[in-house]
């Protein structure tokens, strides 16, 4: 038998250890001879734009290096299959299992957040109806950790190391003059803050900032962000406020209106927005900074947990095909905190695709704008270790097609 990989939505630092791991656990399985990496997601099966990976990973060293590698080695898309049924899709789904059966796949694994779940709950929903045999199986990531089900993403753990390294760099920057000032840092996060609140996890190393933490979770108002502002402004002389992108102000031309093809919205402006309200409100220096994709694929500072979870997850996934499941997902379940041990199980696709899966009412404090203490045990564990980084002429080696 074959199998097929493909990588989806935005990229991460730690979806090509996830390749990685369905591509070392393929070697180690004497029934999977051909292993073909789709390139672009989904679109590469819809055009039959297959390479075989034996021929492209040879060594160990390419294995390893690959495995620190950020980014989509393969491409990715944010193409939404359309529900199976009518006539158009009919067409395009036939499309899709003709150049699955050309190359004999008998299984598929889709690397992806909650979109590209809705792409393998579809396909399996497809093969079960035509009688197809092929097994759809998703192994999850995202930066932003909303997918339901699992305790954790791929990807989101050394997001969330390069977030609070950068914003402890920027907290002894604000600190250097006499002056006060305000710093707003906009970090990504369209409906849930997981990436913002995890800026918490600095209080472990006796940080006091951020000072204000706002999340989509709670409900924003400029007039209360103010008054926040200037009571933190009573107490420091640099005022660090993170934010994430999608909290919703009361302006919303902020925004450009423009969506992708799911339907979610490009967000960008709200700390600039923030800025001008300071600025013209408070009248104190300020400034905001928007981390923007630098926070997706920072591999200089990733988290070994969530490279060697990412592999290991990519692993399990072929093992939950060859044992003859389909239409499934692999997710994390956390058995403790402290020792940190997770075990890796199968869920229903269906229970994650399009789904969000929120940060915890339970850890946002009453006035909603900080995250509690309790927040940090979650988070510690997911940004522990450093990976040894292939370096050359000073700067880190990267894997390249």
């Amino acid at each position: 038998m074959n199998i097929a990989v493909a990588q989806s939505g935005g990229p991460t630092c730690a979806i090509n250890a996830s390749l990685v791991g369905v591509f070392k656990q393929a070697l180690k399985t004497p029934e999977i001879d051909a292993v073909f990496g789709s390139r672009n997601g989904i679109e590469g099966i819809i055009g039959d734009d297959l390479v075989d990976l034996k021929r492209i990973i040879r060594t160990n060293e390419d294995m390893e290096l690959l495995r620190q590698t950020p980014s989509t080695v393969l491409g990715s898309c944010r193409r939404k299959l359309p529900e199976p049924g009518g006539e158009d899709a009919e067409a395009l789904y036939k499309k899709i299992f003709e150049c699955l059966e050309k190359h004999r796949i008998e299984a598929f694994f889709y690397i992806g957040g909650n979109d590209s779940m809705d792409t393998v709950h579809k396909l399996s929903q497809y093969a079960e109806k035509i009688g197809s045999k092929i097994s759809f199986v998703g192994v999850p990531k995202t930066i932003d950790n909303d997918l339901p089900v699992t305790d954790h993403t791929p990807g989101f753990g050394s997001a969330a190391k390069y977030v609070t390294a950068t914003v402890q760099e920027i907290i002894r920057d604000s600190s250097v003059y006499s002056i006060d000032s305000v710093t707003i840092i906009e970090i990504m996060g369209r409906h849930a803050g997981w990436l913002t609140a995890s800026t918490c996890v600095l209080r472990a190393n006796d940080e006091i900032a951020p000072h204000l933490i706002y999340l989509p979770e709670s409900d924003f108002s400029a007039e209360r962000f103010l008054e926040d502002v200037r009571a933190e402004r009573a107490k420091h002389k640099a005022v660090i406020v993170a934010v994430s992108e999608g909290i919703e102000l009361e302006d919303e031309g902020a925004r450009s209106g423009v969506t992708d093809n799911f339907g979610h919205k490009y967000l960008s402006g709200v700390g600039k927005a923030l800025e001008q309200l300071v600025r013209e409100q408070i009248g104190c220096k300020v400034r905001s900074i928007e981390l923007n994709v630098m926070q997706r694929c920072s591999s200089h500072i990733c988290s070994k947990t969530d490279i060697d979870e990412a592999e290991q997850i990519g692993s399990e996934a072929v093992k939950c095909a060859m044992a003859g499941e389909s239409g499934v997902t692999m997710i994390f379940r956390r058995i403790s905190d402290k020792p940190y041990v997770v075990t890796i199980e199968s869920a229903d696709t269906a229970l994650m695709a399009n789904q969000e899966k929120f940060f915890p009412a339970k850890w946002i404090t009453a006035e909603g704008n900080q995250v509690s203490d309790e927040a940090i045990k979650y988070f510690l564990p997911l940004i522990q270790g450093e990976v040894n980084i292939a370096m050359k002429n000073g700067m880190p080696v990267h894997f390249k097609m």
